[in-house]
């Protein structure tokens, strides 16, 4: 009778999806609580790469069944598309494996016209959306207009699919944006319905009675705490609730499922955001190429949704550490240890100045940091490839001083180092 909720600590891609899939292993159900195909989790299982936007990472273990939440938008596209490329790869996905709630909301063609047409509009002051249409979504659920999973099972689907396209067909038309036909977007549907209705359930009384039958529920966040709707860098943010407390509304689990949860924090050994907004530890230049990579490699640091290349920079411990208080970590983990060898030294932001003023914690939030300038704490970097190594004894001292750092600053445990990209290049800390 165990919970487990995994939260980017951070913007965001900081390698949550692996972390996921090592903590299935022993989990009896994985489940996605927010956000939609703007998610982007990667998981590297010997010579497959595995991108997924909306399934669970956890379902890559046999044994896991995966949860869509009714806190997420979901794109049935998107979805079945990953359907198809997991079984491609020998995983089976049914709807004993892959559950759906009914009050999750839909994507339509014309939410991510709208996205796409809204960010246009706003020209240089854009937030930097990845076009998926999820800010759309989540508009019209708030709005009380919305269509959800539970209306693919209603004869009056194609009514409601007319009458949401073809109001948001007056919003293109306004900024200028071409209309969609809401006949062939009807079509479209009655195909997801065919195929889609078998997987849709009741997931909340689901999640609630294997809760109470003593099996273990592993939560799994999109994003990162930074981008949080209500606790992140507004306006540069998501659209959803990513912190912990998220999943309680976006499974519909009650607050009894909150007793002795574990929460694991994810975060890089350095810091990386996508699109706009503030980022006092950015680095620029050849600093940052350096942190960032090619993008040769999958590894490197371009979105696994966008393919954009992502800002980079130091780890910021004062983002970190609101972090850890916002969501009530009582863990962390980190990933991309590897790419700090042969650094012969690291950066890391104990606290900021303004002016002749130091700040260990955040003024307001984090939406404003304009103005702000790290205070670095810098740290004796290593040489050795880490790659092959399993055993915290093993790590190079350099590299166990800065973990040890990074556990003194936040006050938490460091659970486990991740030191390469595949499956098993973790380290469990002791």
């Amino acid at each position: 009778m165990t919970l487990q909720i995994i939260v980017g600590a951070q913007w965001g891609d900081e390698g949550k999806g692996r972390i996921v899939d090592w903590f299935a292993a022993s989990s009896d159900y994985v489940a996605r609580y927010n956000g939609g195909d703007n998610a982007g989790h990667s998981v590297t299982v010997g010579k497959n790469l595995f991108k997924l936007h909306l399934i669970p990472s956890g379902i890559i273990q046999k044994n896991a069944i995966a949860i869509l939440g009714n806190g997420m938008v979901i794109n049935p596209a998107s979805l079945l598309e990953e359907m198809e490329m997991l079984r491609a790869h020998g995983i089976i996905v049914n709807p004993s494996r892959l559950r759906i709630s009914y009050g999750a909301h839909v994507i339509l063609p014309s939410h991510q016209a709208l996205d796409k047409a809204l960010d246009t509009a706003r020209g240089k002051d854009n937030i930097g959306t990845t076009g998926k249409g999820i800010g759309p979504a989540y508009t019209d659920k708030a709005v009380r207009r919305g269509i959800r999973m539970i209306d693919l099972l209603s004869p009056d689907l194609p009514t409601k699919l007319g009458s949401l396209t073809n109001q948001i067909n007056d919003q293109l038309i306004q900024l200028h944006a071409e209309p969609l036909d809401p006949e062939k977007v009807i079509s479209k549907f009655l195909e997801y319905q065919a195929i889609l209705s078998p997987y849709i359930a009741d997931t909340s009384l689901e999640l609630s009675k294997a809760f109470n039958d003593g099996k273990s529920i592993l939560a799994e966040g999109a994003q990162g705490t930074l981008l949080d709707i209500d606790h992140g860098t507004y306006p540069f943010v998501t659209s959803s609730n990513v912190t912990a407390t998220g999943v309680f509304p976006g499974l519909g689990l009650g607050l009894n499922a909150a007793q002795n949860a574990i929460v694991t924090g994810v975060c890089k050994s350095f810091q990386t955001r996508v699109g706009s907004g503030p980022f006092p530890t950015e680095v620029f230049g050849a600093e940052a190429e350096r942190l960032r990579g090619t993008g040769a490699n999958p590894w490197d640091e371009f979105g696994t949704t966008t393919g954009r290349a992502r800002r980079v920079g130091w780890l910021d411990g004062v983002l970190l550490n609101y972090s850890a208080r916002i969501n009530g970590l009582t863990e962390l983990i980190i990933t991309k240890m590897d790419i700090l060898t042969g650094l012969e030294k690291i950066n890391y932001c104990l606290a900021y100045k303004k002016g002749a003023t130091q700040f260990t914690d955040l003024v307001n939030g984090p939406s404003d940091l304009n103005g702000y300038e790290p205070i670095y704490d810098q740290l004796v970097g290593w040489d050795q490839d880490l790659g092959s190594i399993r055993k915290w004894a093993e790590l190079p001292k350099a590299a166990q001083d800065y973990v040890r750092a990074i556990s003194d600053h936040t006050r938490l445990p460091v659970k486990m180092v991740c030191v390469g990209p595949e499956r098993d290049q973790v380290v469990l800390v002791n």
